[in-house]
């Protein structure tokens, strides 16, 4: 706090620049800045456009490195951003109907995220191909809750409203389906849904 660090962090020019002050302190190594640096912006301190800076954690390069045998010259931080920009020509060669957050593309740090879930199912479909980090295991297994979910995004995505009248679409369906849990009827609201 003496360093004055939150308002170095708001009057800072770019998402790399405040991934630079938080870097600059003991213990703060990149992953961890990086993803600060993320959350700062998803709240109205700063900002900056999730495209202008990504810095790819281990579980990143570890993926990137299981799916690409050869980077053709280009960085880990140059595949993000080709994954990122080329989201929508890939999605249509591979005959892909991705469903994003309601318009919303694949940011930088979406892609990096990914390569890092990609580094994590392999780990366990695949134990044979290893990443640089030499990692085998996973640290937590995926736990399923009852409670639902609450979703909210940062206000700056502009999409809440749209998760508020899907929220209300669904309990529409819901009640008109005979108020049936959703577990148990299911497969009659998602088909509901897509129509």
């Amino acid at each position: 706090m003496t360093d004055e660090l939150p308002k170095r962090i708001i009057d800072a020019n770019s998402m790399q620049q405040v991934f630079e002050l938080l870097r600059s302190y003991p213990m703060i190594g990149d992953f961890l800045a990086y993803q600060y640096a993320i959350d700062i912006n998803y709240s109205v301190l700063t900002d900056f456009s999730e495209m202008s800076f990504v810095v790819p954690g281990p579980g990143a390069k570890d993926g990137i490195r299981k799916c690409f045998s050869d980077f053709g010259g280009l960085s880990e931080v140059d595949l993000i951003k080709c994954m990122a920009d080329r989201q929508e020509q890939e999605f249509d060669r591979l005959g892909i109907e991705f469903k994003g957050l309601w318009g919303r593309r694949l940011q930088l740090i979406d892609c990096q995220n990914i390569f890092c879930e990609v580094d994590k199912y392999a780990r366990i479909a695949h134990p044979e191909i290893l990443g640089i980090s030499g990692r085998t295991r996973i640290k937590q297994k995926f736990k399923p809750i009852s409670q639902p979910i609450e979703y909210f995004y940062p206000p700056k995505w502009r999409i809440n409203a749209a998760v508020e009248q899907m929220i209300k679409g669904r309990e529409r369906i819901l009640s008109k389906a005979g108020g049936c849990h959703e577990d148990a009827c299911g497969s009659i609201l998602t088909e509901r849904i897509k129509a």
